[in-house]
């Protein structure tokens, strides 16, 4: 239940989807006996777009959420496993072109290759299923699993978790399939804006867990403070940035994980 009224309420509560229905709205109303209400909601709606788009608003947003755990040292224990969340395959595109599909945050599985071959004695786990609101046989473990093998990894090594639909079932069906032990360090291997709501549901579920974050979309300096030359960009920062920040409060109120922002 709490996986489909998230969907549909972050739908009507992304930024985005509100400022382009009053864009919609207001130029609607601006043909009728409220033009001049419908004149300025149109305005503001789209001069807030330009201003999300052009602007670095969404990497002020988003370069907290990286910063909050720190890049890997480049001298690490080798762990016990390595964890790596979905959300870097499109199943049903690439079911459609017969090929692995791979989307924004596709450092999360290239670096797992990458991990996997610095420690082969470690256990390396993906865990995503179908984000889909109706249920789906397609699946991002699926896939996942053909590209580790395809990219030189041992099938044997690999352990898919292919029925989780979120974060928190990320975490807690992993934590069934591997059962980890308090003495166990694992890898969790993420996109650094979404490592901290992540490392809070991973300890939440008993895993000892150690941030490895991948796939950054901020700069972590000056280079922030620059405006986008594509709107695109800067719309798309916001809207993950917001999604994210969204999460962790709603994850913090329903109990899924013990901290607002989870520090290291």
């Amino acid at each position: 239940m709490f996986f489909i009224a998230s969907k549909v309420l972050w739908f009507f509560a992304a930024p985005i989807n509100i400022l382009l229905f009053a864009a919609f709205i207001g130029a609607v109303l601006s043909a009728g006996r409220h033009a001049r209400l419908g004149r300025r909601m149109a305005l503001v709606a789209i001069g807030l777009l330009l201003l999300v788009g052009l602007g670095p608003v969404g990497n002020w947003l988003i370069a907290p959420l990286e910063d909050r755990f720190p890049t890997a040292p480049a001298e690490l224990v080798a762990p016990y496993g390595i964890i790596v969340l979905g959300g870097a395959v499109d199943p049903e595109l690439g079911e459609a072109r017969d090929q692995v599909i791979l989307m924004d945050g596709a450092a999360r599985l290239t670096e797992a290759v990458a991990l996997a071959r610095r420690f082969p004695q470690a256990r390396l786990v993906f865990t995503g299923g179908s984000n889909a609101l109706t249920s789906s046989d397609l699946t991002e473990a699926h896939d996942a699993g053909k590209l580790l093998t395809a990219l030189g990894v041992d099938p044997a090594r690999v352990q898919l978790e292919d029925r989780s639909r979120n974060t928190d079932e990320n975490a807690r069906f992993t934590r069934d399939l591997v059962h980890p032990e308090p003495t166990q360090v694992w890898l969790l291997v993420t996109s650094a804006y979404h490592m901290p709501r992540s490392m809070g549901l991973f300890r939440k579920a008993g895993f000892n867990v150690v941030a490895y974050p991948v796939d950054y979309r901020s700069y972590g300096g000056p280079r922030d403070w620059r405006p986008n030359h594509e709107t695109t960009r800067g719309l798309r920062l916001f809207d993950v940035a917001i999604h994210e920040w969204i999460g962790l409060i709603a994850y913090r109120l329903s109990g899924k994980i013990d901290a607002l922002f989870p520090a290291p």
